[in-house]
Order: structure tokens, then sequence, then C-alpha cells
């Protein structure tokens, strides 16, 4: 019987065959290196060319995104900032725009972003966790002067309090340092 490719029998092509190194035993010494790490890289689908990581234009988009949103954490501060009398909505914007900041860096300098699925699996739990901390404080919190004694509750600070002394700094401006 011929024994053909073209017959569906076996194969017995020379070494000048593209899949010389990659079927069978290896013969020579150097081929075990460069078979694993082919193996390796056809597994994994790695490539070291760097297409994949998004490029030096990503990086640069990424870090005038960071320049830009540091700018808006500032303009907080600033005296065009809608929301002066309410420091709450400065913080909570802030911590938004620290956030996305954080995932930035996390997604593309930290190359989270191009990972396998792994870190689903690192990150859900450990988001869980601290979802689960924040809410099981939330009591603790709000409760926290209950247990108090008398005496401590006398000369506790109070939101009148603060609000009296504002009122003070706001009509008696402080006094001037005494010439020497």
């Amino acid at each position: 019987m011929h024994n053909s490719p073209s017959h569906g029998g076996p194969s017995h092509a020379g070494p000048t065959d593209d899949t010389a190194g990659k079927h069978g035993p290896v013969t020579r010494p150097g081929d075990l290196a460069n078979l694993a790490d082919e193996r390796h890289h056809d597994q994994h689908g790695e490539h070291h060319g760097g297409e994949h990581h998004g490029g030096l234009g990503t990086y640069f988009a990424v870090f005038l995104a960071l320049c830009g949103l540091t700018t808006l954490s500032f303009f907080t501060y600033s005296p065009y900032w809608p929301w002066r009398d309410e420091p709450q909505v400065g913080w909570a914007f802030m911590m938004a725009v620290s956030c996305t900041k954080a995932m930035l860096v996390v997604l593309f300098f930290m190359h989270v972003l191009w990972e396998a699925n792994w870190k689903y699996v690192l990150t859900i739990p450990a988001a869980m966790m601290a979802i689960f901390l924040v809410i099981m404080l939330i009591p603790d919190i709000g409760m926290r002067s209950r247990m108090l004694s008398q005496e401590r509750l006398l000369y506790m600070a109070k939101p009148s309090d603060r609000l009296l002394l504002e009122r003070a700094s706001a009509n008696s401006p402080l006094a001037e340092p005494a010439a020497h």
C-alpha cells in the first residue's frame, strides 16, 4: 500500500517540513527550549510586540485624563465651585474623581485591562468584603453617642455650637497684631 499524505497514510517528510521539531521526539538538544517557548506562547496567546497593550497613544490619553481629573479635584476649592456652602457635595465629587483616577491607573498602567479573566476571581470577593465592612460599620457610626456619660454629653460639640462660632467669627474679625 502506498503511504503518502494524499492517500491518508502517515507522512515521512524530511527535516524541511514545517512541523519539524513540533511533533514527535526531540532530536537536537536546542529544540527542547524552543519547543517549550513556542507551546507556551501558543497556549497563552502572548505576543511581545506591545500591540495588545494599547501603545504610546493610549498611555498618553490616560495621562491627559488623569491631569484633567486632578484639575477637577482642585476646582472644588476654587471660588467658581457652585456648591461652596455644601462641603459634602465637594467630598463626594472628589471621592468619585479619586476612584476614577485609581481605576484608570489600575486598568492601564498596571495592565489589568489586558489580563485574563482570573482578575475577577481576585477583585469581586475583595470588593464584596469591602462593601460588607462599610455596611457593618454604619450602625456603629450612627449610634456612637448612645453610650456616652453625662459629662461627655455636656461638653461634646454640637452643630449649634459650630454655628455660633461661625457667626461670632464673621461679626468680629481678628484683632490686628500690635506693632512692635
